[in-house]
Parts: structure tokens; C-alpha cells; sequence
């Protein structure tokens, strides 16, 4: 049965005349796109809640006008608004008896899991520009400490690990992951609270200083020297379970926190404190896979985000 789009209306002899039929052997997908573009008013929020391209989705409605035979949307400031005719098609479309929308692919779909600070420190931008071009999709982020390996299921996962372990961790023990980058761990100050002059150079000038300790490390191996210097404490310790406030906590309370040796090149009011221990404190960057959805595009994507954040900065891992 072909659409009317007359039907419930009195003939308009003040607008020009539309054809009264559209067929509704027209593809629903492409009327879809129409609908969203008129919901949206904006071909780039509409594509992303699509998960098509701009360029892709301008094609689609082109090819609906024409099909119709008339502009379904006229260019007002740089945005699209829907002509006389559009709105006409619009009103038909959704006076229609429900349809079930077209279903989702499930391909639609990532699974995220990914230690704390490496979300907070290195892919929160990437992150959000992923999510910003795919409005469609369904992500799930899934945030580990830093003594966790993924334990579930997920598409792709990055955590931190030893120099000589993580390959395959949790559930990824089949699956051999990518050491992205290697962090050397040193103890940091606000520079407000220690100028480079007088700065702290042994663990006895610490004694003057709060330390802090984020609980999501507590018991990392790698991290052994700073945990044995916090055991030798009674007092002038803060333990905290939240890792943004830790961050917090070293930028503006005088005190002296372990951080990723990047921290410094993310907040330049940070001074790193070199010399401290014997031994230097490293872990790795674990990226891993899942085999059975790898070949998914919005997976690649994902994992392309993940390698763009390390390649960007790649700089402040040479050489570690």
C-alpha cells in the first residue's frame, strides 16, 4: 500500500504541489536516515547516531530526493532544515502505524576494559572522540587498578603488567598481547611545594613530606622499593582507593605520590623525583584482542584509538 501524503490533511493550494504517492517499496533504511537527519538537524550528529559516514549518509538522501523527485531539505546557516516537502514526508512517515525500527547490527557493539590510569591519563580524549563519531553503537568500559588483568569477557583490553608477564593474562590466556609501552614509575611532588633547588634527592628528605599511596597498587612486585618504604611508616601515609583524587592529592597537599614517569609531560606544575631508589620501578602496557570479534570494524577502531593515544605521545616511552 503506497504512502499518501494527502491523507488527513485539506488540499494546500499555498505550497507547491507534492506528489501524492511515495512508494513504500522505498528502502526503510533510507527513510530512517531521513528521519534522523530531521531529528537531528545536523548531518554530522545524524551520521554518527547512524554509524555511517557524512559523506555516505548525504549519498542516501540524495538518492531518496531522487527517487521522490523533489529537496527533501533546504540549507539554512550551514545546517539542514526540512523544505516544505520534507516536513510533508515527515508527517506522513510518522503518522504510519509503528514500524519496528531496523535492528542494530550487532557488530554495534565494544566491550572496553582498560586500567584506570591509562583511561585518565593517555585515552580519555581519544576515547571521547570514538564515542562522539559512533552515537549508534553500544559501549561498555569496563575499568581495572592497577594490579588487575582482564578477568571478563571483552574485545579489547589494556592493563598494566610486569616487564615479563601480562602477555597472556585472565581472559586473554590464549591470546598473546602487545607490550605497547614500558612505564618507569618515580616518586612526584607539585613544584609549588619542592622548587628543583630543594627538592628531595635521598628517602631521608622525605621524611619531611606526606606520601601517598594509591590502593589500586598495593601489592604490585614491580613496584616493590616505594611499598617497602610506605611499610616502614607509622605515620605521614594516606592510603586512598579513588585514583583521580590521588592525582589530586599529590598536585595540591604538598605531598609525594608514585606516578608513571609521563606525568610530568600531562601536568607541568608536577616535579619528578629521579635518584630516589636503586632499583627503577617498570611495567608494561598490556593490548590485547579478542580473537573471535578482532575482525569487527568498530573493534579496529577502537584498537586504532587505543594505538593513536601511545603513537601520539611515543616520544615519552622512548627508551624506557
Amino acid at each position: 500500500m503506497p504512502i499518501d501524503l494527502s491523507r488527513g490533511r485539506a488540499p494546500d493550494t499555498s505550497v507547491p504541489v507534492v506528489r501524492p504517492q511515495v512508494p513504500l517499496a522505498l528502502d526503510e533504511q533510507t527513510l530512517n536516515c531521513f528521519l534522523v537527519t530531521a531529528r537531528c538537524g545536523c548531518f554530522m550528529q545524524a551520521a554518527r547516531r547512524l554509524n555511517l559516514k557524512p559523506v555516505a549518509l548525504r549519498k542516501r538522501l540524495a538518492a531518496l530526493e531522487a527517487r521522490l523527485g523533489y529537496s527533501l531539505f533546504v540549507n539554512r546557516n550551514n545546517n539542514p532544515v526540512l523544505s516544505q516537502q520534507g516536513e510533508r514526508l515527515q508527517h506522513v512517515l510518522q503518522a504510519r502505524e509503528p514500524v519496528v525500527p531496523p535492528p542494530r547490527e550487532a557488530s554495534a557493539s565494544v566491550r572496553l576494559a582498560v586500567a584506570e590510569p591509562l583511561l585518565q591519563d593517555l585515552l580519555g580524549r581519544n576515547l571521547i572522540n570514538f564515542v562522539r563519531q559512533h552515537a549508534g553503537m553500544r559501549l561498555e568500559v569496563a575499568t581495572l587498578d592497577g594490579r588487575q588483568v582482564p578477568e571478563q569477557a571483552a574485545d579489547v583490553a589494556l592493563w598494566l603488567g610486569d616487564l615479563d608477564q601480562g602477555a597472556r593474562s585472565g581472559c586473554f590466556a590464549d591470546t598473546t598481547a602487545e607490550a605497547l609501552a614500558t612505564l618507569e614509575y618515580l616518586p612526584h611532588i607539585a613544584k609549588r611545594y619542592a622548587r628543583e633547588a630543594n627538592r628531595p634527592t635521598s628517602l631521608a628528605h622525605l621524611q619531611d613530606y606526606m606520601l601517598v599511596q594509591w590502593q589500586g597498587e598495593v601489592g604490585v612486585q614491580a613496584l616493590t622499593p616505594w611499598q617497602t618504604l610506605l611499610s616502614t611508616r607509622s605515620a605521614g601515609v594516606t592510603q586512598i582507593q579513588d585514583y583521580e583524587m590521588y592525582c589530586q592529592l599529590i598536585k595540591c597537599s604538598a605531598s609525594v605520590g608514585l606516578l608513571p614517569h609521563y606525568a610530568a609531560h600531562l601536568d607541568r606544575g608536577l616535579l619528578a623525583l629521579p635518584g630516589l631508589f636503586r632499583e627503577p620501578m617498570r611495567r608494561r602496557v598490556w593490548l590485547a584482542v579478542d580473537e573471535r570479534t578482532e575482525a569487527d570494524p568498530l573493534v579496529q577502531v577502537m584498537v586504532g584509538a587505543i594505538r593513536a593515544a601511545f603513537e601520539e605521545r611515543r616520544e615519552w616511552f622512548a627508551g624506557r
